[in-house]
């Protein structure tokens, strides 16, 4: 039976303005989204370095590396797809709570998963970054050999090729990797972050 009804939320003394004021930046989720071998990660990882450099508080969640720990239970079904998206949500949001700027860098290949993560992370601040690639692009990148293995069947339900991607439909920032910089890109990011005032 589930004690659910039965939970009260615990009421942190530290508030969210103390936290924004000691950090120098609000707590937020950064969503990036978009194909296998598009540039999230890369992407991400850049702007992480950027924003630690000019000494705000952030952390990137990477997608391959949740799935070696927290998520390892699970696959790659649509079942399991929603699953690890509702628990990279859940975390990235206590993370955010705790005055981070949280980069999650996620296929997250379903709009309706993509929408919970941002309904999750309700009142801290939820940018969906859609990091577009063409498919042909990240066939012909394909660092890890996943495309190949897909194509020849080795891989189920693999993004782009035997699975689905649902092409985010109000993003708050495009960025392409395949015709632009990852230097341009965080520029363009951290403009994004600035008008938010994130930071």
């Amino acid at each position: 039976m589930s004690m659910s009804k039965h939970i009260v939320p615990f009421a942190n003394k530290v508030t969210r303005d103390e936290r924004t004021r000691l950090n120098r930046n609000q707590g937020a989720v950064v969503w990036f989204t978009g194909l296998p071998a598009s540039g999230k990660s890369t992407t991400a990882a850049a702007l992480e370095r950027t924003l630690f450099d000019q000494g705000h508080q952030v952390f990137l969640l990477d997608g391959d590396h949740v799935r070696t720990g927290l998520n390892r239970d699970l696959g790659f079904t649509p079942e399991d797809r929603k699953e690890n998206i509702r628990r990279l949500s859940e975390v990235s949001k206590l993370m955010a709570e705790a005055g981070m700027i949280v980069l999650v860098a996620a296929v997250s290949p379903y709009q309706q998963e993509r929408q919970c993560a941002r309904m999750t992370s309700f009142p801290i601040p939820f940018l969906e970054v859609y990091v577009h690639c063409p498919v042909e692009e990240c066939v012909r990148r394909d660092p890890k050999n996943h495309y190949k293995k897909a194509i020849s069947g080795e891989i189920a339900h693999f993004t782009g090729i035997s699975a689905p991607y649902e092409e985010p439909e109000q993003p708050d920032t495009v960025i392409n990797t395949a015709g632009s910089t990852v230097p341009n890109n965080v520029e363009i990011l951290i403009a994004l972050l600035r008008s938010r005032s994130i930071i």
